[in-house]
């Protein structure tokens, strides 16, 4: 298990971690939204960091649903 240090990670780490699941922030928007107080966060020598927890719950897995669940004539032509 991680320390507690390792936890809070830069700004430009966070916004790594979302783009390896194809997000894309800048770290200005990340810390946007630590001041804000959309993502807890601490000033450490006039630096911000987020925790990795928070980043990660960020990311969604995407969503599967098979083809037989879906709707019957979802995907039927409109008549016009």
């Amino acid at each position: 298990m991680p320390s507690a240090a390792a936890d809070w990670i830069s700004l430009a780490e966070a916004a790594a971690i979302l783009a390896n699941a194809n997000i894309h922030f800048k770290p200005a928007t990340i810390g946007t939204w630590a001041r804000t107080g959309k993502l807890q966060s601490i000033k450490l020598g006039g630096r911000r960091f987020v925790r990795r927890g928070e980043v990660r719950a960020l990311i969604v897995p995407p969503r599967r649903v098979r083809a037989s669940d879906l709707q019957p004539g979802l995907f039927e032509e409109i008549p016009g």
